[in-house]
């Protein structure tokens, strides 16, 4: 079993900055493909980024260059640097691990304000 808890969301104006931070337990943490995930309201979830075992990263076309994820497999976290925050990225946030079977975290609100 693994538990994933998500921090660092928030509410923050147009422009701005948020760090979301994703702390994994119970398991073998780099074994893992990391993701982060978003659903805002009315809409379906859907991946943001995602970090693999060995570094790798992908991100979704509308945050690629604004956001940044990252990985620390000794201290078993995932983070999720925001930037140039905009209205559209308003939604729930939720941390995802991957190996042979997926975890989800219980989610973070990020809220921008225009």
């Amino acid at each position: 079993q693994v538990q994933l808890v998500e921090s660092g969301g928030g509410l923050v104006q147009a422009g701005g900055s948020l760090r979301l931070s994703c702390a994994a337990s119970g398991t073998t943490f780099s074994r893992y493909v990391m993701a982060w995930y978003r659903q805002a309201p009315g809409k379906q979830r859907e991946l943001v980024a995602l970090i693999r075992q060995g570094g790798s990263t992908n991100y979704a076309d509308s945050v690629r260059g604004r956001f940044t994820i990252s990985r620390d497999n000794a201290k078993n976290t995932v983070d999720l640097q925001m930037n140039s925050l905009k209205p559209e990225d308003t939604a729930v946030y939720y941390c995802n691990a991957q190996w042979i079977q997926t975890y989800w975290g219980q989610g973070t609100q990020v809220t921008v304000s225009s």
